[in-house]
Formats: structure tokens, sequence, C-alpha cells
């Protein structure tokens, strides 16, 4: 999966997950919008619904299943996940 494919897919799981916030809380298509840490405008519910669904995309296009989630992007200190990172992160993942 290229990094094109990857932020598709990425913004497709937003979109699921936007239609659930209100207008002001909507997160932006943009590789520099954070999902999670610092400056993230999701809550904790929002981080799985929109993980959930992005793993549901993703594992179709791969398939296979897939765990996005690294136990250390829950730590407060490391940097922010964008989604930059995470399509990057996804790419990694689709070659694994």
């Amino acid at each position: 999966m290229n990094r094109e494919r990857a932020l598709e897919l990425i913004y497709e799981s937003l979109d699921v997950v936007n239609q659930q916030l209100p207008a002001a809380a909507r997160l932006a298509r943009d590789p520099a919008t954070v999902i999670v840490g610092a400056g993230g405008s999701l809550d904790s519910l929002g981080i799985v619904n929109f993980v959930l669904a992005l793993e549901e995309k993703a594992g179709d296009a791969l398939g296979r299943s897939i765990q996005l989630l690294k136990p250390e992007w829950i730590i407060a200190d490391e940097a922010p996940v964008t989604i930059g990172s995470l399509a990057t992160h996804l790419t990694t993942l689709a070659v694994s």
C-alpha cells in the first residue's frame, strides 16, 4: 500500500468519525491533524471509533487483519500521532 492509498483510507475513516461530532469539533483532512496526543481533539471514544474504522478499512484493503495502535502512543510524553505519521505507520504495516 502506498502513502496515497493509506491517506485515502485514513480520510474515509475520519469521515466516519466526523459524522458523529459537532461541526466545530470535526477534524480536518490534513496530514498535520493530530489524532492522538497533545493538540488532539478526539476523546477516548472518538479515538477508538476512528481506529476501529481504519483497522477495518485497512484490513479489507490488505486482505488481513491489522492492529494500528502502538502502546507508546498512549503515553502522554510521546509526540502526537498525526494523520501523516499514521499514514507512514500504515504503509509500514502493509509491507510487514
